[in-house]
């Protein structure tokens, strides 16, 4: 999902965001793909970051250090 919320209203995105959730819950792999930490925390098991064409994977859910590796602070 890119951005699957984006310019909804909070119902609807509450509506999306529980969608997602249940399909995780049935198994399915979910890929998101947000700019918005919040979705991202609120819906994520695994983070991973992509900048300048790298891909990595976070260490920590923690608003600071993902907000650092979004801006390609931390390497």
């Amino acid at each position: 999902a890119n951005q699957p919320t984006r310019g909804l209203d909070l119902g609807a995105a509450a509506d999306v965001a529980n969608r997602l959730l249940e399909a995780r819950q049935r198994g399915s792999g979910v890929v998101l793909i947000s700019e918005d930490l919040d979705e991202i925390l609120s819906l994520s098991d695994r983070i991973m970051v992509i900048y300048d064409g790298n891909l990595r994977m976070a260490e920590t859910h923690n608003r600071e250090s993902l907000g650092l590796m979004m801006a390609g602070e931390i390497a």
